[in-house]
This record gives C-alpha cells, structure tokens and sequence, in this order.
C-alpha cells in the first residue's frame, strides 16, 4: 500500500485500501471477502460475510474473526506508519463472546500508535450491535529491508 494520508484525501486513501485487498499480496482477504468501507490511520470500518468463513454452521468462526483482526490492524498500522514504513504483525489475541449470524459492523480503532509499534482493538458486532469478538493487535513499525 502506497498512500500518503497527509496528502491524500479520504477517497484517495480507500482507493488504496481496497486495491491492496485485491491485490496478489493479500489473497486471503480477498477470499474472505472483506470490504474496507472506512480507513483513516484513526478509525476503520470493515465488512465480512459470514459465508465466506470455513464453518459447518451459520457462524463466524474465531479463525474469521482473527483474520479481519489482522487485516484491520495492519491496514491502520500501515495508515499511521505511512508509505515509507512497513509493518508486521507481532502479537494478535481474539475474545469471542458469542456467534455471529450474516450481518453487522467490524470497527478498529488505535490504542497506542508510535514511531516504532502501533496497537490496533478491533471490535466485531453482530447486526443488533452486540459484540461478537473483541480483538488486539500489535503491528511493529520499521523500514523497509535494504532502507
């Protein structure tokens, strides 16, 4: 992912999100069939369909919820860190509270952003704004190899 959020204006940023999600770099999310609707290196915004989730049942499953985790973090973590950085996911947990059915929101928003690691909760909710999973995650900010 190649923008400059100091520069860019919000479409341009979303633009850039949503071309890194199909890329070949991130197949995963494009299989899962996550959908970046808000990005800022503040707050992201996230869907994710149930049906994309490898579970015998109707619900989201804590690998799913996981993957989304990883994916709003790094996204966010890339954001604040900006185009001449690039992050890796050093530590991620997930809390599941209870199943999800087709529908609702994934929020992130940061807990800690610095030069060197910023920290990510992302909040998973069903369509009733009950929370489904809460999740952390810690993205370590460098440069990139060879820099």
């Amino acid at each position: 992912m190649t923008v400059d959020i100091t520069t860019s204006t919000p479409d341009e940023v979303l633009a850039a999100v949503r071309g890194w999600r199909r890329s070949t770099r991130a197949p995963l999310n494009a299989r899962m069939g996550i959908e970046v609707i808000e990005a800022s290196a503040e707050r992201l915004v996230a869907t994710m369909p149930v049906e994309a989730t490898p579970s015998p049942t109707a619900c989201f499953t804590v690998s799913a919820s996981v993957v989304l985790a990883e994916t709003l973090g790094s996204i966010g973590s890339a954001l604040h860190a900006g185009p001449d950085k690039v992050v890796v996911g050093v530590d991620i947990n997930a809390t599941h509270h209870r199943p999800r059915t087709p529908a609702g929101h994934r929020r992130g928003h940061p807990l800690s952003v610095g030069r060197t690691r910023a920290s990510w909760e992302i909040v998973i909710t069903d369509e009733e704004g009950k929370r489904v999973c809460t999740s952390r995650i810690t993205c370590l900010i460098a440069a990139p190899p060879g820099a």
